[in-house]
């Protein structure tokens, strides 16, 4: 009878005390479903993180700018991998809450009011919604739109096997069906089969009216305690609120809008940030491109979205995932039901009145909500407000009333709608004291865990009510509790949802590592094709292993379809997982990463660190939790693995701050955005694509090149003589060095060989911040900064280096 908790990865029956330690022992916290507890170590996190970073408004573009913008875009990402939904599906709205989700999608759907000719669309919902959904029919009354409530029993019991057929290639009226993933009420659980049956029109009401059925998936009471795939259940619209899965923070949602429903969603009001561009004298708008830019008005709370990565990094780190909540908190809520519905007063009576459908069999039909009202020995109902007295007195916290859910508690209460109008004449208005009129009960009481809850907080519940409402002596009924033990063990291990699998660029078992190229970089001579007959040696050959970080010379280097193999392969992130570069952090040249091909590994070196090594394949017996992440690179998203906690602690102790190493993901592929102007070398066998880089497979720099640059700079810079040649190319980060041509002749080459190997030239490099690191001592040099960027806007404009990629 005692019930299976604690998380499968720890074996224990609850996060450390530590991260509860605010809560004193006598206190049991039991209104998860309202808000669940943050742990301590999430808003140390948090504090340590905004204490170490600045972070400025995302709408401008200086550095503190650039690094709310990545984290913020990091933190969408990261709630879209919580779903298994990726970038190209799913767009992150961020809101104040749940109910500002639900009345962004009410204010822009595009409702059509009845014509002569038309009917017009239906506002559908479930009569067990909250009443934030149900508060959508205030604005759609207004509008001459059809309000449609729906028993829960009526969607499959009047589904039909086949929708309408061709006339929803002509009608295309938009239509809104919202239902909750599980009731906040009762904990019930809802098939997420319904969305897909929706969308196709084979449930009701949707197999009743012709036009295109979008679905709004209520998930906020659901994704606190169990896993969601959107891969199962693409719903169109699903607002959630952060602070219902980690505590913190609060005053933040967010609106999750299927690719496919998002070009129907029309907005009126743009606020700072919304637009694209618009005329302030004339009625001119132009919405930006990007949805989640279209839709949140003004500047986002980033502050707050940037606590959101802090809760994701607590949960799965305290609890192992979604999946292990779910079973840890429903083994609570199954004992305690048990229990409870067992438990009778002296004379036989049972002591509670339990609003379920079933039994606590499966996590996939129940959620951890326990609704109730107690009866005393002659079968009437205790008020729901002396229960509540009752339960602060022993510092038990509980949730008392309809839980804004009045339509679940008329059906399980048996209140009727000319009882509610009674009610409120007799003075009864939501959310007061008055719990009982005539006889009957106007709400109940509602318990829920969270992951934090233990065992010892049913015991504390279940005492509390024996000792206080059960007259003496306490029995239980053990016929009714024997029938629920086996019904839960017979349905338990096959009704249970499997663990979560993060699809989207899943780390999988691989053969052998893809052969390179036959061909390889050396010491060739070099021909350009375009010139007479003039040719050219390639000199030095580098590799970058790890973006940003120092330069690896080789002499003989075999190529990849990425282009040099492992070039770029790894990179650094921060705590929020935003890839660090030498624009933010100069010491990340000081750190020496070594390829070593005959024993498979990447040596990690720097001034005063122990070199420490890392596997050059994936190996997940490595990896620790959050094994795949996503990141971006110029703007692109980009699919990476996690490379241990060695690595993650050494990078940490070097610069300074908390950091991890990551690697692409094998199976993901970036192309290039720059495209050869004429085409002319471009074949079917050409590989664009690309590592970490920015924006090209190679960077090609002209020796002469640098050296005009270099001279240019020295005559307004005396102290630049001091450089050496070494350290002015060092600053380029090129991979291929070459010499014997004029300056800047290379600007007009359309491709090169390279022994075999044909490179077509694809573009000039911007590049201007990092040359002005000094790459021997990882520290700015304003001055010669200055004049390479002057050198810039003068004749020598953007031609000291070539991005290339091989055909």
């Amino acid at each position: 009878m005692y019930p299976k908790s604690g998380f499968g990865h720890a074996g224990a029956s609850g996060p450390s005390p530590r991260e509860v330690g605010r809560v004193a022992a006598r206190t049991t916290y039991l209104d998860h479903a309202a808000t669940t507890l943050y742990p301590e170590s999430l808003v140390r996190g948090y504090f340590q993180d905004i204490s170490r970073n600045v972070y400025g408004n995302p709408h401008s573009h200086n550095p503190s700018s650039r690094l709310t913008h990545d984290t913020v875009e990091r933190v969408r990402y990261r709630v879209l991998q919580h779903f298994n939904a990726s970038p190209e599906e799913y767009s992150v709205i961020f809101t104040s809450g749940c109910t500002a989700a639900l009345k962004l999608v009410a204010e822009s759907f595009p409702w059509r009011p009845p014509t002569e000719s038309e009917a017009g669309s239906h506002f559908c919902y479930l009569t067990d919604n909250h009443t934030s959904v149900v508060g959508i029919r205030g604005l759609t009354s207004a509008r001459g739109v059809v309000a449609l409530p729906v028993c829960p029993q009526e969607v499959e019991k009047r589904a039909k096997d086949e929708a309408g057929g061709g006339e929803d290639v002509i009608c295309q009226t938009p239509h809104l069906f919202c239902y909750p993933a599980q009731s906040n009420f009762s904990g019930k659980k809802y098939p997420l089969s319904h969305v897909k049956g929706i969308q196709a029109r084979r449930l009701y009401p949707a197999c009743d009216h012709h036009g295109r059925w979008f679905v709004l998936l209520d998930a906020a009471a659901h994704v606190s305690c169990s896993p969601l795939n959107l891969q199962d259940c693409p719903a169109d619209f699903i607002p959630i609120s952060f602070y219902k899965m980690f505590g913190f923070p609060t005053g933040l949602g967010a609106l999750l809008v299927r690719t496919d429903a998002a070009g129907i969603l029309k907005k009126t009001y743009f606020g700072g940030g919304t637009a694209a561009a618009y005329l302030s004298g004339e009625d001119y708008y132009v919405h930006a491109a990007n949805l989640s830019d279209r839709f949140e008005d003004g500047t986002v709370s980033f502050l707050d979205i940037i606590a959101v990565n802090h809760g994701f990094e607590a949960l799965y780190r305290i609890t192992g995932g979604m999946h292990n909540i779910q079973q840890h908190t429903f083994g609570l809520a199954r004992y305690t039901y048990m229990l409870l519905s067992s438990l009778c007063h002296g004379n036989g009576r049972p002591v509670a009145q339990i609003y379920t459908e079933g039994q606590f069999e499966s996590p996939r039909t129940q959620g951890a909500i326990l609704n109730f009202n107690l009866m005393d020995s002659h079968g009437q109902i205790i008020g729901y407000s002396q229960v509540d007295r009752m339960a602060s007195l022993y510092n038990i916290h509980v949730r008392t009333g309809c839980f804004c859910n009045t339509g679940a508690c008329q059906s399980f209460l048996g209140i009727s709608n000319q009882q509610m109008r009674r009610n409120l004449q007799a003075g009864h208005v939501c959310g007061d004291s008055v719990d009982v009129v005539d006889g009957q009960p106007t709400g109940s009481v509602r318990v829920s865990f969270g992951y934090m809850s233990t065992f010892e907080d049913c015991q504390k519940f279940l005492s509390f009510v024996a000792e206080c409402f059960v007259e003496k002596p306490v029995t239980v009924d053990h016929v009714r509790l024997e029938k629920l033990k086996t019904a839960t063990a017979a349905s338990r291990g096959i009704n249970e949802d499997p663990p979560i699998k993060i699809t989207n660029g899943e780390i999988c078992k691989v053969g052998e590592k893809e052969k390179p190229s036959e061909a390889s970089l050396t010491g060739f001579g070099l021909r350009e094709s375009n010139s007479h007959g003039g040719a050219c040696t390639l000199t030095n050959i580098y590799i970058y292993p790890i973006k940003s970080c120092g330069a690896h010379e080789v002499h003989n280097w075999p190529m990849g379809p990425l282009g040099l193999l492992y070039d770029r392969s790894w990179m650094v992130v921060n705590g929020n997982g935003v890839c660090l570069s030498q624009k933010r952090v100069q010491r990340l040249c000081l750190i020496r990463p070594q390829v070593h091909l005959p024993s498979d590994k990447l040596l990690l070196q720097a001034p005063g660190m122990d070199t420490i090594s890392v596997p050059l394949e994936n190996n997940s017996q490595t990896h620790t939790s959050h094994e795949v992440c996503q990141s971006k690179v110029c703007g692109d998203r980009v699919e990476t693995v996690d490379c241990g906690d060695e690595a993650a602690s050494w990078l940490s102790d070097f610069l300074g701050q908390p950091c991890r190493l990551i690697r692409q993901s094998p199976n993901f592929t970036r192309d290039m955005k720059k495209r050869p102007s004429g085409g002319i070398y471009v074949t079917a066998t050409a590989s664009t694509s690309l590592s970490l880089v920015n924006e090209a497979q190679y960077l090609m720099i002209n020796r002469a090149s640098v050296e005009l640059i270099q001279k240019l700079m020295s005559s307004r810079f005396e102290h630049m003589m001091c450089y050496s040649e070494y350290n002015v190319i060092s600053r380029f980060r090129a991979n291929l060095v070459i010499a014997g041509v004029e300056p800047f002749e290379e600007d007009n080459w359309s491709h090169l060989i390279i022994g075999n190997t044909r490179f077509m030239v694809t573009g000039q490099c911007g590049r201007c911040q990092m040359v002005g690191v000094d790459q021997e001592t990882g520290t700015k040099t304003k001055e010669p900064l200055m004049s390479l960027m002057a050198c810039r806007i003068g004749k020598v404009s953007q031609k000291q280096l070539l991005l290339v990629h091989v055909l």
